[in-house]
């Protein structure tokens, strides 16, 4: 699952290849994403911030995006608004990694994109560098099913 993920995400989201994004773990419960600090750095030689936004975004996104394969559902997922908070610079290589194991949340999230074609959840990530927590991101995505 890990490479097919991989491979999705570097079609169709061109940025995630040219962030060098690899696929650690992609389950509808978990998703952790790698990047390295290479094509990633700031002139501080640490991540850009706006680097950390991003695999946090697409961690949460994935994870959500694997849910809805997993229940079938046809369906666009777009991020309507999301924050970041960064607890330190990231000096070197970095992760994202959003789980998920709140099933009352699923069960609405599912009945209402079942019943009025949109539905959204809230998400949550975090940035880690060797094992250490280093930024949490919060995302309200929103998934519209496509017209039959």
């Amino acid at each position: 699952m890990t490479s097919e993920m991989e491979a999705y995400l570097h079609s169709n989201i061109p940025l995630s290849a040219a962030m060098g994004v690899r696929v650690k773990i992609a389950t509808p419960e978990q998703v952790l994403l790698f990047a390295p600090l290479g094509p990633n750095i700031n002139h501080h030689q640490t991540v850009f911030g706006g680097s950390g936004a991003v695999l946090a975004t697409l961690s949460a996104w994935t994870l959500l995006h694997l849910r809805l394969v997993r229940e079938q559902f046809d369906a666009q997922l777009v991020i309507q608004r999301s924050s970041m908070e960064y607890e330190r610079p990231i000096p070197g290589d970095f992760e994202a990694r959003c789980d998920f194991d709140d099933v009352d949340a699923w069960q609405k999230f599912r009945v209402t994109l079942e019943r009025r074609g949109r539905a959204r959840m809230t998400l949550n990530a975090r940035l880690l560098h060797a094992s250490h927590e280093m930024g949490s991101f919060v995302g309200d995505f929103v998934a519209i099913r496509s017209a039959p």
